[in-house]
């Protein structure tokens, strides 16, 4: 990889971490209902990539299957989980898609997994469960449950993906902002009263932040990503986006003050050793790992 590629990576991946960022303070700080921020933002997504959408993908039942997996379903529940969860813990339990991705490719995509990846499933799960254990036992937030389920429902979106030929960068993009924003209004009009108000009050650092995480990141750090994975072996590029649960992690520390000790240090290594085994073996589970490395940001 060249200089220039690695620096685009190393961008890309701070992008990534100040929208983890900014999504908490969205949430959390300023009060703007969840699901109300992702509708908007997919709406923005879905405006400035629509030349993109047509002609459709066949099968089009599993696009659209794809798009509520990786958008609505994914986003509402990551955005729902930061509201409780801190950006330091999510960046690691978040990690649980990637031995999740692993495991649905071997269901429905008769993937084989070694006793390496194994070994790599075993050391994330070990890792996340660390990460959330307290001095009573293992003891989930509301938060992490969201976190944990986003992980979910972006792995299997990404495995359906994967039996979808030829869908370029911005297309997928315009699918998933397609087909995201009718349930995420709905849920949130049927759930979140006042939800317009809220983000009005907000003023315009709410616009700001929409508009980085719509444009700057759904956008451009997604195409610059798909860019580089055309150019560079997955097993190259995989590995080196770890740097966003670690940049996550320092901003974390640094701007909302999350609270991270040695347990939580010795989860995060244990679950990021784990996610680099797997990256690290050639097999089908790696281009679904980067697709899910997409949507988890």
């Amino acid at each position: 990889m060249s200089l220039r590629d690695f620096g685009v990576l190393v961008l890309v991946c701070l992008v990534w971490a100040c929208n983890n960022i900014v999504s908490k303070i969205v949430v959390a700080q300023w009060g703007v209902p969840p699901l109300f921020y992702a509708a908007v933002r997919f709406a923005i997504v879905a405006a400035v990539t629509l030349p993109w959408l047509l002609p459709a993908p066949r099968p089009a039942w599993r696009i659209v299957a794809v798009g509520l997996l990786m958008g609505a379903g994914n986003f509402a529940l990551l955005f729902m989980g930061f509201r409780t969860a801190s950006p330091s813990a999510s960046a690691v339990v978040i990690q649980l898609a990637v031995p999740f991705t692993t495991i649905l490719s071997m269901l429905l995509l008769g993937e084989k997994v070694r006793w390496k990846r194994g070994l790599g499933i075993a050391l994330t799960l070990t890792g996340a469960v660390v990460v959330m254990w307290n001095p009573h036992g293992l003891s989930l937030s509301p938060g992490l449950w969201f976190i944990v389920a986003s992980a979910f429902t972006g792995s299997l979106g990404a495995v359906m993906m994967k039996q979808i030929e030829g869908v370029k960068p911005l297309q997928f993009q315009a699918w998933v902002g397609a087909t995201s924003i009718l349930p995420l209004a709905l849920l949130s009009l049927a759930t979140e009263p006042g939800a317009p108000g809220l983000a009005l009050k907000a003023g315009w650092p709410f616009l700001a932040a929409l508009l980085f995480s719509a444009l700057i990141v759904s956008v451009l750090a997604h195409t610059a990503y798909y860019g580089l994975i055309q150019r560079h072996d997955a097993n190259l590029v995989a590995p080196l986006t770890l740097m966003t649960p670690l940049m996550t992690i320092g901003l974390g520390v640094l701007i909302t003050h999350d609270h991270f000790d040695a347990r939580m240090g010795l989860g995060t290594l244990l679950a990021l050793v784990g996610v680099l085994i797997i990256a690290l073996r050639k097999n089908q589970v790696m281009p679904l790992l980067l697709l899910t490395r997409n949507r988890s940001q």
